[in-house]
């Protein structure tokens, strides 16, 4: 009798976990429909500006970060909570908004709010602890807002063609700056938008983000990889720009031109990955985690004797 019970609940659940199953995957449906065209519209950003190319990558990372996080997955009974209908009908709400107003991020980023009150309306709260990484993960894939990228480019132009003319004064390089310009004593050399670091900076901190998602660190381990990436990124972009100085100095400009829209370019990404892997093994030397504290030793003789003192009787004092 109590084996038919068990099978008749093995059957219930599985029937239930179908059930959930179907209605993600029917939601999901939905969401991909509507978002379709925004979606269209950023994969084609993803074709056409380099700074974003790395946005194939990021689907497939979330995904894999899922499976590397499966033993949070909810087992047995999945319940969804009513707490999600709401933040998913703000994210329907926020893709509306920007596609009256012409926000396009908005309507981009509101796909993220979507998915996260998908996964608390199928799975509920245990879902979402799995998923939520997967999910903020995502927004990686997203381009910037257009005035945030306006209003970042020159102060990275200016402050990577500072650092580059200085680096290359220390190296004994005859530079000036003037602009986005370092002038050379074989000609200029120009800091142009595209080679401002952003692209890098972008590239380089959602790959950082996806090292410390990965990585069996402790969080403070964690932010200070996510933090220093952007350093390293405008680091590496200036070791860059100051390797083509001085290959104009020396070689000549063809040369320089080569290496500094095409080899550097392919090369920055490695350089900047060895300078994380340093920092991970420096980290990893100056951050020790405390050891635990071994129990205190036993009194000598306790051990031998102590149970043998516990077991004897207490006489009363005489009267």
């Amino acid at each position: 009798m109590s084996e038919l019970k068990e099978m008749k609940e093995i059957k219930r659940m599985r029937s239930r976990g179908l059930k959930t199953a179907l209605i993600f995957l029917a939601a999901a449906a939905l969401l991909l429909y509507a978002f379709g065209p925004t979606l269209g519209a950023v994969v084609k950003r993803w074709s056409v500006d380099p700074q974003y190319s790395h946005g194939y990558l990021v689907p497939l990372f979330a995904v894999a970060l899922l499976w590397l996080r499966r033993r949070l997955r909810p087992d047995g009974v999945v319940r969804g909570a009513w707490w999600g209908v709401p933040v998913l009908a703000g994210g329907v709400l926020l893709h509306l908004a920007g596609a009256y107003l012409y926000f396009d991020w908005v309507s981009e980023a509101s796909l993220l709010v979507a998915l996260t009150g998908l996964c608390v309306c199928v799975g509920g709260w245990p879902a979402l602890r799995w998923a939520w990484p997967s999910v903020a993960f995502l927004g990686f894939m997203l381009p910037l807002p257009y005035k945030l990228e306006v209003a970042m480019a020159y102060p990275l132009q200016r402050l990577a063609t500072l650092a580059s003319c200085y680096l290359l004064q220390t190296l004994g390089v005859s530079a000036f700056a003037e602009g986005a310009t370092i002038t050379l004593e074989t000609g200029t050399l120009g800091v142009v938008e595209a080679c401002n670091g952003l692209g890098m900076m972008v590239t380089f901190f959602a790959l950082a983000t996806a090292v410390a998602l990965v990585v069996k660190k402790p969080w403070l381990d964690r932010v200070v990889i996510v933090l220093s990436s952007l350093p390293i990124a405008l680091i590496a972009n200036v070791i860059r720009i100051t390797a083509t100085g001085v290959l104009y100095q020396t070689v000549g400009k063809e040369w320089g031109e080569i290496v500094y829209h095409d080899l550097a370019g392919w090369l920055m990404v490695p350089l900047a990955l060895g300078m994380l892997a340093a920092e991970v093994w420096l980290l990893s030397r100056l951050l020790v985690p405390r050891p635990a504290e071994a129990p205190p030793a036993p009194l000598p003789g306790l051990a031998r004797g102590g149970a043998a003192l516990l077991r004897r009787p207490v006489k009363s004092p005489a009267r």
